[in-house]
C-alpha cells in the first residue's frame, strides 16, 4: 500500500498525482469525451487583491452591455495557460497591476460548462490602471473600502467573494493552496473518502483496478451532463460502492485541483481532489466502516501515525477549499 499511502500524502497536501485515463471506477455508457477549452467547456478565473488598508481591486468594465460598472478582475482562461498565468494575465489588462495568487478560495460552478476558480492574490508590482489608459480590456481600476465612494456593481455575486478574502487574510480556513500542474485531459473527480471509526481508527477506500489507488470519477461532457459537473460523478461513484440506504457520505470540500492546459484538446481537463466522509452507516462491528457492495474497491486501515493525524487534523477543522454548484 506505499503508494496509495504517497497518493493520499500527495493529494491532502494541496499537490497532485497523476490521472490515468479512462479512469477504471468511469461508469459513463460510453467513453469519456476529453474537455476542451472554449469548446465543450469553460473556465474562468477570479482574483481579489487586498492592500494593507484592507481595500479592494476593483475594476470598471469596458464592455458595452455593463461599461462603467465595477467589477473584481476576471476573465475567461486562454488555451495553453494554466490557471494561475491567466489570474496573473488577467488582473494586469484589467489593472495594470502585477500579482502573485495565493491561495485558492473557491471553486464555482453556476450552470453549464462554466467553472470559476477565485483566488486571493497579491499585487506585486505596475501601476494602476487610469482613464488615460482605458481600452477593451477595462476602463480603469482603483482600490475601494468598499463603503466610499458608491460603486455601480456589475453583478453582487462579487460581494461574499470579498468577505472570503477577508476573513481568509484574518484567519486562514485551509492551507494555502494552488493548482498543481499536471495534464488531464478529463474532468474529473479524485475521491477520498475515509472512515473513522473507534479511538480514531481511520479507514480510506481505494479502487482495486491494477495497484490500489484513490476512486476517479468522470464527469459526462454531453450537453444534458454538464450541470454540477464539481459533484454529479462523485455522487454516482459513492452510490456504487455504498449502496446501503443507512450510508450517508458527506462531501467536506476540496482539497486541490489539478491542471496543465499545455496542449490543446489533450490536456484541457481538470481533476478536482474531493475529500469526504462517512457518517451514520449503521452498518457492520462497532467502529469498522460498512460492508462494500463492490468487489471494485477494498477498505484500507490507515496504520502510519503521522497520515492519520495529517487526515483527522484536516476533517476535526474542516480546512477544505468551498465548493459551490
Amino acid at each position: 500500500m506505499a503508494a496509495a499511502a504517497a497518493e493520499v500524502g500527495a493529494v491532502l497536501s494541496g499537490g497532485g498525482w497523476p490521472v490515468v485515463a479512462p479512469p477504471p471506477s468511469c461508469s459513463l455508457e460510453e467513453p469519456p469525451e476529453p474537455a476542451r477549452l472554449r469548446r465543450n467547456t469553460c473556465y474562468v478565473v477570479l482574483a481579489v487583491l487586498l492592500n494593507e488598508e484592507r481595500e479592494v481591486l476593483m475594476m470598471q468594465e469596458a464592455k458595452s452591455e455593463c461599461r462603467g460598472r465595477w467589477y473584481l478582475p476576471a476573465g475567461r482562461m486562454e488555451p495553453k495557460e494554466t490557471i494561475v498565468e491567466a489570474v496573473q494575465r488577467e488582473v494586469a489588462e484589467e489593472t495594470g497591476l502585477q500579482c502573485q495568487p495565493l491561495t485558492l478560495l473557491a471553486v464555482e460552478e453556476r450552470g453549464p460548462a462554466w467553472i470559476r476558480f477565485v483566488f486571493l492574490a497579491r499585487p506585486t508590482g505596475g501601476t494602476l490602471k487610469t482613464l488615460q489608459d482605458a481600452d477593451a480590456e477595462s476602463l480603469q481600476a482603483q482600490w475601494w473600502n468598499r463603503e466610499t465612494p458608491h460603486l455601480p456593481l456589475r453583478a453582487w455575486d462579487i460581494i461574499p467573494l470579498m468577505d472570503l478574502a477577508l476573513q481568509y487574510q484574518a484567519s486562514p480556513a485551509h492551507p494555502a493552496t494552488l493548482p498543481a500542474e499536471l495534464p488531464c485531459a478529463l474532468i474529473c473527480q479524485r475521491l477520498l473518502l475515509a472512515y473513522v471509526g473507534s479511538s480514531d481508527a481511520l479507514w480510506v477506500l481505494l479502487g482495486t483496478a491494477g495497484a490500489p489507488h484513490l476512486p476517479l470519477a468522470v464527469s459526462s461532457m454531453a450537453p444534458s451532463g454538464l450541470g454540477n459537473r464539481l459533484l454529479g460523478a462523485v455522487r454516482p461513484l459513492l452510490q456504487e460502492c455504498l449502496p446501503h440506504p443507512g450510508t450517508a457520505a458527506h462531501i467536506q470540500g476540496l482539497l486541490g485541483v489539478q491542471h496543465l492546459g499545455k496542449e490543446p484538446g489533450v490536456s484541457d481537463g481538470i481533476c478536482f481532489n474531493i475529500m469526504a466522509t462517512i457518517r451514520g452507516t449503521g452498518q457492520g462491528p462497532t467502529g469498522t466502516p460498512p460492508e462494500l457492495q463492490s468487489k471494485a474497491f477494498l477498505w484500507w486501515k490507515v496504520e502510519d501515525g503521522a497520515l492519520r493525524s495529517q487526515i483527522l487534523q484536516r476533517l476535526n477543522a474542516s480546512a477544505f477549499i468551498p465548493m459551490r454548484s
